[in-house]
């Protein structure tokens, strides 16, 4: 396990909807450089987590520390500025703009700008080079003039975090990168993310479900169950954790692990 310094850091964190504690008294570190990911059960508190790190939710105690500054009172956009992104496991792109205008909408919005698109369309012919240089990284120029709603499910998957990573974060969250997709098109769809965003320095939190997506491509795994932290450790530590095995993982005939119920919370 890596011993940098964590770029995020929850100090007991608290959210509750009702009388159910989503989030429960969490310490949640992720040190930058690295490939973490977030798993559990339908309900564990996952999803939860990552809204009030990203601002969707304000927490009901407890601090959110990012890249050594104090950023619980932050909005939303605030935390964008300052590095924090995130996709979609429901992807959230504007179908009727095309691939491209996609791209260039989250450099405008990262750099300030907030003038109407069509005005910056003649001007701003560097916005619409990194655009275009983005969607190639992902192997995605041949969707540029493209309307996002045309494409396939697989190239949404790859555009949605395109888009995220035009914002040029520090951190990204990855909300189930592969859902929904065939499984012949995880790999490759992982390969392509994981290589982009490495070779970016970007740190990266993949929030999934499938756990061979799971264990190939991340560094340290943090299991969450009933709103805390079951287990944090290495993919060989987390195979080997017999809480982890009861709560989650289940075994298949042939020796693969599985996650049973393993959706967004």
């Amino acid at each position: 396990m890596t011993t940098m310094q964590p770029l995020l850091a929850t100090q007991k964190l608290c959210k509750s909807f009702g009388d159910n504690r989503a989030v429960n008294a969490v310490d949640f570190r992720v040190n930058a450089g690295e490939v973490l990911a977030l798993i559990g059960s339908n309900g564990a508190g996952k999803t939860s987590l990552v809204n009030l790190v990203s601002g969707l939710y304000r927490p009901d105690s407890g601090r959110i520390l990012f890249d050594g500054r104090d950023v619980t009172d932050q909005t939303p956009f605030d935390r964008i500025k300052d590095g924090i992104a995130r996709s979609f496991q429901i992807v959230n792109l504007f179908d009727q703009l095309t691939c491209a205008e996609n791209t260039a909408l989250a450099i405008f919005s990262r750099d300030g700008k907030t003038r109407r698109l069509t005005n910056l369309a003649s001007r701003d012919h560097a916005v619409w080079d990194e655009a275009h240089d983005v969607l190639r990284r992902f192997n995605l120029d041949h969707t540029a003039a493209m309307r996002a709603g045309a494409i396939s499910h697989g190239e949404r998957k790859l555009l949605d975090v395109a888009v995220a990573y035009a914002l040029r974060p520090k951190l990204l969250f990855l909300d189930e990168p592969t859902s929904g997709v065939s499984t012949r098109e995880k790999a490759p769809i992982m390969d392509i993310v994981s290589s982009i965003v490495r070779a970016g320095g970007i740190t990266i939190v993949i929030i999934e479900h499938d756990m061979d997506i799971v264990f190939r491509y991340s560094e340290r795994i943090v299991v969450m169950h009933q709103g805390t932290i079951l287990a944090d450790g290495s993919p060989d530590e987390i195979r080997a954790n017999d809480a982890v095995t009861t709560t989650l993982i289940g075994t298949h005939p042939g020796g693969e692990p599985a996650v049973a119920g393993a959706a967004n919370a």
